[in-house]
């Protein structure tokens, strides 16, 4: 009867909650601006770097704001939006309400102006039979006119969000029922609201080559500590605030809610595919591997109107995101964008999944030759570097975009970064070695922290200097000291405190929202402590229904602690007696390998169990009470070596510290 409890341990094995893009609600502490959170005052140093922004760029430029207002028709009354369960916030636009006039010396004014444009929502005219519904979500909703309905383009990233969105689209355009729908590509926000649709049987949903293997595997396996990651890249700990989380650069947040997917029925497999979709007429443009691994673009000839997708935004994107990804190939990023360029030479309006349209086809074509070359610049540039002997951090350091594309809005890293981009296309070529021997086999963190710490003359007389540099604002270098000294003792509380109040004057100077909330999440954890709660992926239930198997199988394998599986052997067959699937589980050399087909009669243990009632218990839909009396399970062989099995794989939570030991 105790075999369900490692069972029910699987639930953080399985969960890959940010499936694709880092999202999920956590059960976060997140304070409001009421809350004692201790950001400090920005210091004179902060200041002056915040001002000189101003003398960079031109603020008077108000382009943007125009095409960011342009064909505007409607907006909600109600920007709240809740889960529909829990009741629990979902999205919440007036959070941002104080952002607003000048930018306070606490926030980057580079970073202010983006955020005050992406405040700007509701629905919107793109063209002639073009519409989206901007800032209910992190990313765009688009609908098309069709001859019988409306084609819907990505439907955000939460059923709730998508719900309200579709309802003030159809409260001002009529209620025709939705007759496609396409995802640009794999990532959940632009796919996870489709169940806040409505009715979407027998439409066609077209989906680039590879959607749905990469909608549901991308981050299965390493889920967990992108999610952690996660919650510091989008500011989720911090209240919003001109000292907290003002914004991601690419949108102000992802939606928090339930999310689902539905499985394509028209593959894009080719450039240059042409389709009808009800009466209107799409060409394709597959740009796998550049933001997303499945990703495409389409042009609509009679309109002359090219969705970009995520292939172009209104900001410098990552080729390496810091909540953990595999790097993107910034090559292929520039290639894409001249061969839309050059197919869809005629454009005339230009939108994406994120952002702001643009109008005019020299503006456009402008802006699409700007990032094409931003993209290749750094990736030739990394290039070069690294063949003059520089390493990552030199080129980092030494990196800058030439001023025809510096200082281009577009082009400024609100949510990529010029330094972390150069580090992945370092990466990319070479990983993660610079070929210096003193950094082929380091000390871990604690035993360089105390070495460190002692060399440079212990505790005290590295605070009384890190404090001078400090108040001469090094902050970079006191960063960096000061983290050797906490990890050698985290109970130091001044040496904390000083971090904290580093990390705050680091995060009010960056000009990249991910940048600002990492630096303030890392103040957050040293003044309150690290996050108490783990993982909630009940609102998974939509993606999991449409999961393989075999990649829950892939999750327990990283799972598998390998020195307590080390000697052991044990095979177990798992039977899901309702979709006639059986796999066979074998552990042999401390790694879990697993095939379909029961392939091994004389397994230790076998398992029956339903489909359904297996996503419950990943889900925690059921209690362990529940199951034991189900006719849906049923244990066959050892049972004593079927929890031994399951009791050899870790449970971890993500509740782990990043800015201590």
């Amino acid at each position: 009867m105790s075999i369900l409890t490692p069972l029910g341990k699987m639930r953080n094995a399985i969960c890959f909650s940010i499936i694709l893009f880092g999202f999920i609600s956590c059960g976060k502490e997140k304070l409001n601006e009421s809350s004692s959170f201790g950001f400090t005052e920005p210091t004179a140093q902060t200041i002056q770097k915040n001002k000189s922004i101003y003398k960079e760029l031109s603020f008077e430029d108000n382009q943007d704001y125009l095409d960011a207002n342009r064909g505007f028709i409607a907006k909600s009354s109600e920007m709240q939006v809740r889960h529909k369960n829990t009741q629990r916030m979902v999205w919440d636009l007036p959070a941002y309400e104080f952002i607003k006039g000048d930018a306070p010396h606490s926030v980057n004014p580079s970073l202010w102006r983006q955020e005050k444009l992406n405040n700007i929502h509701g629905l919107f005219e793109v063209s002639d039979g073009v519409f989206q519904v901007r800032g209910y979500d992190l990313s765009n909703m688009t609908i098309i006119k069709g001859e019988t309905g409306w084609i819907v383009i990505d439907p955000l990233t939460s059923t709730e969000s998508a719900e309200k969105a579709i309802e003030l689209f159809r409260k001002h355009l009529g209620d025709d029922p939705i007759s496609a729908i396409i995802f640009t590509h794999s990532h959940i926000d632009h796919f996870g609201g489709v169940s806040g649709l409505g009715e979407t049987t027998s439409i066609p949903i077209i989906a680039p080559q590879g959607f749905m293997a990469e909608a549901t595997s991308e981050n299965i396996m390493t889920g967990i500590s992108m999610w952690r990651r996660a919650l510091y890249m989008f500011g989720e700990l911090l209240p919003r605030s001109g000292r907290g989380h003002i914004g991601s650069g690419l949108g102000k947040n992802p939606s928090f809610g339930s999310v689902s997917i539905l499985k394509p029925t028209n593959i894009i497999s080719k450039t240059g595919q042409q389709m009808v979709i009800d009466g209107v007429a799409f060409i394709f443009q597959l740009a796998l591997d550049s933001e997303a691994p499945s990703e495409l673009t389409f042009y609509l000839p009679k309109k002359k109107v090219f969705c970009g997708s995520e292939l172009l935004s209104i900001t410098m994107h990552n080729l390496y995101t810091l909540r953990g990804a595999k790097v993107r190939d910034a090559m292929k990023w520039s290639q894409y964008i001249d061969e839309a360029m050059n197919l869809f030479s005629e454009m005339e309006v230009y939108f994406g999944s994120h952002h702001w349209p643009k109008w005019g086809n020299d503006r456009i074509l402008e802006f699409m030759k700007g990032q094409r070359d931003m993209y290749k610049y750094i990736h030739d540039q990394t290039i070069r570097m690294a063949n003059n002997g520089a390493t990552p951090n030199e080129i980092a350091e030494n990196i800058k975009l030439p001023k025809s594309l510096e200082y281009k809005f577009y082009n400024r890293g609100y949510y990529g970064n010029i330094k972390q981009n150069s580090k992945a296309v370092y990466q990319y070529y070479f990983g993660w070695y610079d070929g210096n021997p003193a950094h082929l086999d380091p000390l871990p963190p604690i035993d360089l922290a105390e070495k460190y710490v002692d060399y440079m003359g212990g505790e005290k007389t590295l605070m009384t200097k890190a404090i001078v540099s400090y108040n001469e604002g090094d902050y970079r270098w006191v960063a960096e000291v000061l983290n050797h000294l906490i990890f050698a003792n985290p109970k130091n509380k001044n040496a904390r405190e000083l971090l904290a109040k580093t990390y705050d004057q680091l995060g009010y100077q960056a000009e990249a929202g991910p940048w600002r909330d990492n630096y303030l999440s890392g103040a957050y954890e040293l003044r309150h402590g690290s996050i108490k709660n783990g993982l909630d992926i009940s609102d998974m239930a939509g993606i999991f229904n449409h999961t393989p198997i075999s990649e829950f199988f892939n999750s327990m394998a990283v799972r598998l602690n390998g020195p307590k599986a080390d000697g052991k052997n044990i095979i177990v067959n798992i039977i899901f007696s309702d979709i006639n699937e059986s796999y066979t589980l074998v552990i042999e050399n401390a790694v879990l390998n697993y095939q379909e087909g029961i392939s091994n009669l004389n397994a230790n243990a076998t398992l029956k169990i339903t489909h359904e009632l297996f996503l419950k218990i990943v889900l925690k839909q059921v209690g362990i009470k529940e199951t034991l009396f189900s006719d849906e399970l049923e244990v066959e062989g050892n049972v004593i070596d079927l929890l031994q099995f399951f009791r050899l794989f870790d449970n971890p939570t993500g509740k782990y510290n990043l800015v201590t030991p």
